[in-house]
């Protein structure tokens, strides 16, 4: 029996871009709500809740980009030039959230500044990242196996809509994960902030969902066809009962299984665009095989990833267990 090769790095880089959402996500999360809490003492603390991990969780993004360039180049070369724009943006973002984490700690004059780039690298890359997200929902014009469309075509009303959704639920992520994190004002902090940015991310989620079918009559086929619908349908039910874990865990003021819940949204959400999407990987456009490096290539590939993904999955596992636990504002990040 051969490998389907296509098909097993497809399934890697998904997973890889799944791991850097879910928990780049919160991280990101953590930074969008730094305006919303004052205070330099609590600001130490939501910080210091992600210091020792969000280095860590972008490993997943170069993973995702660089798999894909490696092993899916005609998706890579289609792709890159159709969202150079957000993706520029977003790298840009993250720059200036990385260096805020070096230097904020070294001044005390000019440490506002730096909690302005921390929180709008945050908010900057989190959006760049839903339009791109949407461009690519909406489809990429192709012809020739190129790229056939405008400098402008990502930006739209339903990618601008993505770009909101994606910051309204990082915020989610990051309030959750400053409850489950924190102790006192940050998390008393962090429930005010949940207690809006979940219903707001639900009814997001509500509007892109209903508003993705119309976007092409594939995905309609995927999502209403019969008896596909039969297959898909576990998927809106297990988001209405996710929701209802979220809410009813933030009016009991619990700690943990909101920040569990929403990271699960995530999943729910990502796995609906896989069903959108398979099986292509430029939507309607290139299927995973017709974008596939050769086989020998893939598999030469495959066998350097069977070493390295189980040591990324160790060390990331290994770095949150050793800094599980509550946070406070006193140790500082250097």
């Amino acid at each position: 029996m051969t490998l389907d090769l296509p098909f097993i790095w497809a399934g890697l880089i998904a997973f890889a871009v799944l791991a850097y959402v879910i928990l780049d996500g919160f991280d990101l999360g953590v930074g969008i709500l730094f305006p919303f809490v004052k205070g330099e003492r609590n600001r130490d603390e939501m910080m210091n809740s992600v210091a020792p991990v969000w280095d860590g969780n972008e490993t997943w993004l170069v993973l995702g980009g660089g798999g894909l360039f490696a092993v899916f180049p005609l998706a890579y070369a289609i792709i890159m030039p159709a969202l150079y724009a957000p993706i520029i943006i977003m790298l840009l973002g993250l720059i200036f959230r990385g260096v805020a984490f070096e230097f904020r700690w070294k001044t005390r004059r000019g440490q506002f500044l730096w909690d302005w780039a921390f929180a709008g690298g945050s908010i900057i890359a989190a959006f760049a990242q839903g339009v791109a997200l949407g461009a690519l929902v909406q489809g990429i014009p192709v012809a020739n196996r190129a790229y056939a469309g405008g400098w402008w075509d990502w930006l739209t009303p339903f990618s601008v809509l993505t770009g909101i959704a994606l910051v309204i639920g990082y915020t989610l992520l990051g309030s959750t994960w400053l409850i489950w994190r924190t102790e006192n004002h940050v998390q008393r902090r962090a429930y005010d902030i949940a207690a809006w940015a979940a219903p707001a991310t639900l009814i997001l989620i509500g509007i892109v969902s209903a508003w993705t079918p119309f976007l092409n009559v594939i995905y309609q086929q995927r999502w209403f066809g019969w008896p596909q619908i039969l297959l898909v349908i576990p998927v809106p039910l297990l988001v209405m009962l996710t929701s209802y874990i979220i809410i009813k865990g933030l009016i009991e003021r619990r700690e943990a299984s909101p920040f569990l819940a929403s990271l699960f949204l995530f999943v729910l959400c990502f796995v609906g665009l896989g069903i959108s999407f398979y099986p292509h990987i430029v939507p309607n456009s290139v299927t995973i095989w017709d974008a596939a490096a050769p086989d020998n290539s893939l598999l030469f590939l495959l066998v350097g990833a069977s070493v390295l993904l189980p040591i990324i999955i160790a060390y990331t596992v290994y770095s949150y267990w050793v800094f599980r636990g509550k946070v406070g504002a006193k140790s500082a990040y250097h």
